[in-house]
This record gives C-alpha cells, sequence and structure tokens, in this order.
C-alpha cells in the first residue's frame, strides 16, 4: 500500500484487512451500522465511517470505494436513479474484464455483487427486480457511466471532516442512460409480496 491518503495509522490497520471486494462488503455488512437518518443530513467522509461505525448508501458506497483505491482498485461510483423512490450508489470494481459491486442499503438485495457482469448495464439490470419502493412499485429506471472519484480529491473526499455533498451534486450533471423504453416506464410494474418481505430481511426499522 503505496499511497495512504492522509488516513493515520489506526485507521490503515483496519483498511489493510480489507484486502478483496468481498471483505469490503463484509465490513459494511457487518461492522457499520445503517444509517436511517433523512436525506441531506449527512454525508460522511470514509475516514468518518470508519469512526462512527454508520453510513447510509452514499457514505457506504465512498467508503468502499476508498478502501479498494488502497488496494489498487480504481474509486469508481455508478449512480441509479429511481423514480418514487430514493436514489442508489454503488462502489463498482473489475476482476477477469466482469463487473461487481459493493453497497450499503437497508435492501437485502440491493448489495454485493459478484464481479460476473460483462457491461456495467449488465451489472445494473442485476437490481431491477430488488429495486422497489415501500409501496412494492419496481422504480430503477436510470443508471450513469462510472465515475471516478479521483477528481474530488482536491477536497480530500477519503478523509475530509466535511459533508460529502459536492460528489453527490456532481451525479446529477453526470449523463444517465435508460432502462426502459418509454412505452415500457409508463406501466406501473410492482413486486411479488414474498420478493418484497424477503428485501427486507435484517432491515433497520
Amino acid at each position: 500500500m503505496k499511497n495512504e491518503y492522509g488516513f493515520d495509522r489506526a485507521e490503515l490497520a483496519v483498511l489493510r484487512k480489507l484486502s478483496s471486494p468481498e471483505k469490503v462488503q463484509r465490513f459494511l455488512d457487518d461492522e457499520v451500522a445503517y444509517n436511517k437518518e433523512k436525506d441531506g443530513e449527512t454525508c460522511r467522509s470514509p475516514r468518518r465511517v470508519l469512526r462512527d461505525r454508520l453510513a447510509h448508501c452514499a457514505e457506504g458506497a465512498y467508503f468502499a470505494a476508498a478502501a479498494l483505491r488502497l488496494h489498487d482498485y480504481p474509486p469508481l461510483i455508478v449512480d441509479l436513479m429511481a423514480v418514487r423512490d430514493d436514489d442508489h450508489l454503488l462502489a463498482v470494481f473489475k476482476q477477469h474484464d466482469h463487473w461487481g459491486a459493493i453497497a450499503k442499503s437497508n435492501y437485502s438485495g440491493l448489495r454485493f455483487r459478484e464481479p460476473v457482469y460483462r457491461t456495467v448495464r449488465e451489472l445494473v439490470m442485476s437490481y431491477y427486480a430488488h429495486y422497489y419502493n415501500p409501496q412494492g412499485e419496481l422504480t430503477l429506471r436510470e443508471f450513469s457511466r462510472p465515475v471516478s472519484l479521483t477528481r474530488f480529491d482536491r477536497i480530500r473526499w477519503m478523509t475530509t471532516e466535511e459533508d460529502l455533498w459536492e460528489i453527490g451534486e456532481y451525479f446529477y450533471t453526470v449523463p444517465h442512460s435508460r432502462i426502459l423504453a418509454p412505452v415500457m416506464e409508463r406501466t406501473r410494474r410492482m413486486l411479488d409480496r414474498r420478493l418484497f418481505d424477503a428485501g427486507l430481511v435484517g432491515a433497520a426499522h
């Protein structure tokens, strides 16, 4: 680990152990509580996530991107956009020329993906049947290209004590690709109740 990016010795001791995407996801699942604060209250840096052991989807994705970067993966984020629902961020990575993802979510189906997807679109579509709002409506509609967080090194995104609002705002300027044709978007697509319940296993209430 040649570049420590401003992390101190104790922080690096934790991050060094997260030597694979699977270990990063396990840490987020087992060691970091889901942040139930309302949108707009916090957007912690990876350093603050480590300290507070608390993260919502954006905070978890930025943490995962930082952990991956320390193990020589580029820190890439894909933004998922939804209708009548919250957006979701994925920290994406490639192994053997295939895409996988790490994510923090209160919904069990919106977390880790093995690196078996040939394209980012294939990866994104694996989330479609698991992406739903409290009414049971399937809500995923668009996704961004992978965005490298290196563009935010100037604000020390990995270790700053400030909230990372600038990163979230940037995603509003990034072109997104639609996953459904307009005629398909007009249909209100609903999730089976059994899958709805399964997605909430272990959710923080």
